[in-house]
């Protein structure tokens, strides 16, 4: 007699449904898991054998066989060990394993019975439920996050033998999510832009940035306040919507990086990695694959500091992602898709001292100079928006007692310009201005005259490419929109260019 108990793997950050089969025949006894197990998964036959032991049922001696369906797959982690118990118990008619056969199994046995977590268990309900599944067992740790499906029915159980009791008696009650989404109540963040001295031009570009989703450098001496601006950013972001928060944990939750006591991640992410970050860090993969930081960073901030001392190559990997909002992986064994719809916000000094356009001396050649900025390639840089200069305050404005503007009130500005964006693109499948697509860009940046010839001439005196010609249109859209004007107005226009003409002029 065959047994099947359904469970699930994940296939980067999406699941897919694994059938755990099980046969419990004649001949030696012997315990095989077959259908491209990990060594995870192998070892579970030692922590599935003491778990049943420990749960007071004498464990089978014959021959058991499991199968892990498809077994074309490779499959890792600690998760099958639940349904393998509950498979094999199905096979002793220790349960009746007929009545299981629409539940979803997930978790880890300890050595005693207990269950414990496991990563990626949003990620896999999530996709069982939308294949037709609603009920889920899943460790207890494990439940909250589990319950983020709506309409699921979440079953968090502490151990085994606690199962089996339920198994035999009524079912045990879902899981019911404590709380509510919440993230459209603004809460002051930690940093505050009314900290920040002087830089009014920086936190206009920022302002603009986070409006219409702009990707930003930041070019300044150091200490001029680059990074102390880009913390800063998060809290001028509109709030992340309800299936926007479910896709960043999902990614979350298969790295393993939510926190216990928060099964939703509610806020956009800020993910600053240091300059000697491998191109694998970035994009993700490994032997193990799993998210880079740029997934990592979806709906959120890439921040990257010093951006010429990263690799040149490891900088080269932003580029596809940066126009595709995704990142495809292809290995020999495997080829995986992960989401990376991130703004990239980027700083850096204007030489290897940082003084080149400061009052301080500046030590480098101008070899050193070049050599310094062709680190970053053409290419890369066009696909950054918005170019803004940073400078060294004034004495006067360090020595100001007066906070700034507030990064509430600078984030409520924000939100009315995404909502026209919203209100705009309804129909069309995009959010942000920095979305649009070349056609898209000519149907709804429509320029007038005086615009036209400003755009035309800069155009033709800077060497613009048509891609920086399109980033420049969005811009001004997004200035446009933060004005309230329904049309993209010679201001708005003259504004854009000038965030586009700093790389350009050095």
């Amino acid at each position: 007699m065959v047994t099947k108990i359904t469970s699930s793997a994940l296939n980067g950050v999406d699941g897919y449904i694994v059938v755990v089969e099980t046969d419990i025949g004649r001949g030696m006894p012997g315990f095989d898991i077959v259908g491209l197990p990990g060594s995870a998964v192998k070892e579970s036959r030692d922590r599935v054998r003491a778990a049943i032991k420990n749960s007071g049922i004498e464990f089978p001696a014959r021959h058991i066989t499991v199968n892990l369906a498809p077994a074309n797959t490779k499959k890792e982690g600690p998760a099958f060990d639940l349904p393998i118990a509950v498979s094999i118990l199905g096979g002793m008619e220790v349960i009746n394993a007929d009545k299981l056969a629409r539940v979803l199994f997930l978790g880890e046995l300890s050595l005693d019975g207990s269950l414990r977590p496991v990563k990626g268990v949003l990620s896999m309900v999530h996709s069982a439920y939308k294949d037709g599944y609603t009920k889920f067992v899943v460790p207890a740790e494990n439940a909250a996050e589990a319950a983020l499906v709506d309409g699921a029915d979440i079953y968090g159980v502490e151990s085994l033998s606690q199962l089996l009791s339920h198994l035999k008696a009524p079912f045990l009650k879902p899981f019911k999510a404590a709380g509510q989404f919440a993230s459209e109540i603004f809460q002051a963040p930690y940093f505050d832009f009314s900290e920040v001295k002087g830089q009014h031009k920086v936190k206009r570009a920022l302002e603009i940035a986070a409006s219409g989703y702009h990707n930003i450098l930041m070019l300044g001496p150091p200490g001029s306040g680059k990074t102390m601006m880009a913390k800063r950013l998060p809290g001028i972001m509109p709030p992340l919507a309800i299936d926007e928060s479910i896709e960043v944990t999902k990614i979350y939750s298969v790295c393993g990086f939510l926190e216990s006591e928060k099964a939703l991640v509610t806020e956009r992410p800020f993910r600053a990695p240091h300059h000697t970050s491998s191109y694998v860090s970035l994009t993700g993969g490994g032997a193990n694959p799993k998210p880079g930081e740029m997934s990592l960073a979806h709906k959120g901030i890439l921040f990257l500091d010093e951006l010429p001392e990263f690799n040149r190559n490891t900088l080269e990997t932003l580029r596809q992602p940066m126009e595709d909002r995704k990142i495809t992986i292809t290995r020999t064994a495997n080829t995986l898709t992960y989401p990376c719809d991130f703004m990239l916000a980027a700083a850096m000094n204007p030489c290897p001292c940082g003084n080149l356009y400061s009052e301080n001396d500046c030590k480098c050649s101008s070899s050193q100079v070049r050599q310094y900025m062709n680190k970053i390639s053409e290419p890369l840089l066009d696909r950054i928006d918005i170019h803004v200069e940073t400078v060294m305050s004034t004495y006067e404005e360090a020595e100001n007692t007066e906070p700034g503007e507030k990064s509430e009130d600078i984030r409520k500005r924000v939100l009315k310009a995404v909502e026209i964006q919203k209100k705009r693109y309804e129909q069309s499948g995009i959010l942000y201005n920095s979305q649009l697509s070349a056609k898209q860009t000519q149907e709804f940046c429509r320029v007038d005259k005086a615009s036209r010839k400003l755009v035309k001439d800069t155009f033709e005196k800077l060497g613009f490419s048509i891609r920086s010609y399109h980033k420049v249109l969005k811009i001004a859209r997004t200035i446009a929109d933060l004005e309230g004007a329904e049309n993209i107005h010679e201001v708005h226009a003259l504004e854009a260019v000038n965030f586009r003409r700093l790389m350009r002029e050095r």
